[in-house]
């Protein structure tokens, strides 16, 4: 049952970024941005956690739900060191995604020869 739920918070998620797409004009760039801001906005709030409690990694992995790790971060370096926090946080709570996109970006930079497009 949790695979279920996982594929259709999942899905849902991408629907939205869909019809986005073919409704608005808004740049694929400006569709991440928004899903980023809404997942720092909703974790802020508290509302996040509870559509990771229904939908697992459905609701986790997708960019909303790489808001929420800066949300949480943020909120918890602030009450661990006051101000300076806002700013280290964020960045300390997400470091481990980070840092596997950057190392699995440069494996695959690797193997495969990337090309530009004309």
């Amino acid at each position: 049952m949790q695979y279920v739920s996982a594929f259709i918070v999942g899905g849902l998620i991408c629907i939205i970024g869909q019809v986005l797409m073919d409704t608005t004009k808004l740049t694929p760039a400006r569709i991440l941005v928004i899903f980023v801001t809404a997942g720092v906005v909703l974790g802020a709030f508290g509302i996040y956690d509870k559509l990771v409690a229904i939908g697992g990694a459905g609701a986790s992995i997708p960019l909303p739900g790489f808001g929420n790790s800066l949300a949480k971060g943020a909120i918890k370096a602030v009450e661990e060191k006051g101000l300076i926090g806002a700013f280290t946080g964020g960045i300390t709570g997400t470091a481990a995604g980070i840092t596997a996109a950057i190392f699995f970006g440069y494996i695959m930079a690797l193997i495969f020869n990337p090309k530009t497009k004309s």
